[in-house]
């Protein structure tokens, strides 16, 4: 499971003296070796719509696919004009939702497809057009940002510490009044030892010094998927909202 995803994007040597691993990458090789009656089957049904139809029908396909892999509920968080990094796609999920599509539409897909094609409308118009044909719209590709060569030094800082602290206004009231940073154990750790405000068996104190919103965390802020973010590490996370606050607190 884990070679195909790995080689997507990198050489595949490392594994020549692996059997299991050769078979598994032979097998995804085949995948993309050329359409099937099923690809002949979807060309049939989108010739029969118009224009508008055939793209509203990939869109919805592709959008319903893209849900699946990264755990949304319904398809209104995948936005056809966010790029697929943006809504959390990484190598692993990336291969996923190939293979996904290679199974709904029958076409050989790349393993690249979503480096390659950057949004779900760039992948519709690449799917479009494999179907179809040109259709004399050309798909969206990747933007270069602008280089300045002017240099510009930023100043900002962003935190969270124990005593509330969110801010580095707050941690400055926080040093400035004296205040303690020392509170009760949180209650959204999972730590059951200690939501009856008794002792747990490894520990012999009752206070201490938490980041009590280190739980909250608007992950489709940052462009992460609802499945990602549960598999991060908090701190991570922290990191995430830290770093935008310093850039924030820089005035940009």
């Amino acid at each position: 499971r884990f070679v195909p995803s790995f080689t997507a994007l990198r050489p595949s040597r490392l594994f020549t003296d692996i059997p299991e691993a050769q078979a598994a990458i032979e097998a995804a090789a085949r995948a993309e070796t050329g359409p099937t009656d099923q690809a002949s089957a979807l060309r049939e049904r989108l010739a029969a719509l118009t224009p508008p139809e055939v793209e509203a029908s990939l869109l919805d396909l592709v959008r319903s696919q893209v849900a699946t892999v990264l755990g949304h509920a319904t398809v209104e968080a995948v936005r056809p004009d966010r790029p697929f990094q943006r809504l959390g796609f990484d190598s692993l999920t990336a291969v996923e939702l190939r293979n996904r599509l290679t199974a709904a539409t029958g076409l050989a897909l790349p393993s690249t497809l979503v480096f390659d094609y950057p949004t779900p409308a760039a992948l519709v118009a690449f799917i479009r057009e494999t179907v179809l044909g040109a259709t004399g719209d050309a798909p969206a590709d990747r933007r270069v940002a602008a280089v300045d060569d002017d240099p510009i030094v930023i100043v900002g800082m962003g935190c969270r510490l124990p005593g509330g602290v969110a801010s580095p206004d707050e941690l400055w009231q926080l040093l400035s009044t004296g205040r303690d940073g020392i509170s009760e154990f949180p209650l959204d750790r999972g730590w059951d030892g200690f939501l009856s405000g008794g002792l747990s068996d490894t520990s012999f104190v009752r206070r201490g010094g938490f980041v009590y919103d280190a739980g909250e965390f608007d992950a489709e802020f940052f462009g992460i998927s609802p499945r990602e973010a549960l598999a991060m590490d908090p701190q991570q996370r922290l990191l995430l909202e830290t770093s935008w606050e310093a850039v924030e607190s820089a005035g940009i």
